[in-house]
């Protein structure tokens, strides 16, 4: 009975909506519409006062806009919500930011290659050299660079990848102790080191044992440049193999290398085949160690065992220096080619990972 009563004493109160606690959780808030204004404004502010200024760079006008964004969502943020949220929002406006002023220039420099190099890029460009042709003249093509590229790649490939790969494992599986431990140093080091001295060092040695340039010189030192970034990605993707799978397969009686070549590998083929595709990339674009050792040739040479040859880095290069309008057309269409040739690689990669990828759930 004395139950009832209180409950009928308490719904005879006058309800009141209770005020807005500000730091709670039911503090107002921002819409979600808010950065896309408070983008929108800072950029016509920047515009606005970047004009006004008198100041013709577009890139002063979005650093600017840039930092207007970021004081107006904390100033607003804190007005409207609380000093948490507003510090939160911060952080967050600062990774857009810096993401923007990523995306940007990569965003930037793509459309202006494909831009420029659409207009010369031809079937006729992919299938003549430049035999006879000058500077100034508007015809020539990229076939025999195109061809130096895929022959001095292919050879580095074929060299690096069972390399990277043998000693990822020695790494993985059978590496302890001191030479484990200098060999992934040495990895490490050459993992950094810049593509002129590979290709010094390719060259000091075909001064001392009288060699000719030739794309398969140029080859050895993309190799040199492309085993450190095999070891690497391969070894990572040896890790993640669980220990579980190698416990069974060693439990059932089978030799560790059977182990590792039917079970190890298999699953792990996947990240190990993006990571060659990623280091064929990385390599794909180096000039110096070409000029050094390759040399150039304007011919069409298919031997990459004797001979200079030329190549898609080296042939842009070679017609941006000579100056002329067709030469300047000629390079962004090579430079258009070679931008197709690692994206194609990188899809590749990508595909391929996906399709070897474990599948997951029952």
């Amino acid at each position: 009975m004395s139950h009832a009563t209180t409950t009928d004493v308490q719904d005879d109160r006058p309800r009141t909506t209770p005020e807005p606690r500000t730091g709670g959780l039911s503090s107002r808030s921002l819409p979600r519409w808010a950065p896309l204004g408070f983008a929108a404004v800072s950029l016509a502010l920047g515009v606005g006062i970047g004009a006004a200024a008198g100041w013709h760079s577009r890139t002063q006008w979005g650093l600017l806009a840039a930092l207007l964004f970021l004081a107006i969502s904390y100033a607003a943020t804190t007005a409207v919500e609380n000093q948490r949220q507003a510090k939160d929002r911060l952080a967050t406006s600062v990774v857009w930011v810096c993401f923007l002023a990523a995306v940007v220039p990569l965003a930037s420099l793509l459309w202006t290659t494909v831009n420029r190099g659409a207009e010369r890029l031809d079937g006729y460009f992919l299938t003549h050299s430049m035999a006879g042709v000058l500077g100034f003249e508007d015809t020539g093509g990229v076939y025999h660079a195109l061809i130096g590229t895929l022959e001095q790649v292919g050879i580095a490939t074929v060299i690096s990848a069972p390399l990277g790969l043998l000693t990822a494992v020695y790494l993985v599986e059978y590496g302890k102790g001191s030479l484990a431990k200098a060999v992934t140093f040495f990895v490490d080091v050459m993992t950094g080191i810049p593509s002129i001295v590979a290709g010094l060092f390719i060259l000091s040695i075909m001064l001392m044992a009288k060699i000719e340039p030739s794309g398969l010189m140029g080859a050895l030192a993309l190799t040199i440049l492309m085993v450190p970034v095999v070891v690497r990605s391969t070894e990572e993707m040896l890790k993640l193999v669980p220990n579980e799978l190698r416990e069974a397969s060693l439990a059932l009686g089978i030799p560790k290398w059977r182990t590792i070549l039917k079970v190890v590998l298999p699953t792990a083929i996947g990240g190990i085949t993006t990571g060659v595709m990623l280091a064929i990339a990385r390599i794909a674009g180096e000039t110096a160690p070409i000029i050094l050792l390759v040399f150039g040739s304007q011919l069409i040479n298919t031997n990459p065992f004797s001979g200079a040859q030329s190549s898609l880095p080296f042939y842009i290069y070679e017609q941006y220096k000579v100056g002329e309008a067709a030469s300047y057309d000629r390079a962004w269409a090579a430079a258009l080619v070679l931008i197709a040739f690692v994206m194609i690689l990188n899809l590749a990669a990508r595909g391929i990972a996906r399709w070897k990828a474990p599948r997951t759930g029952r």
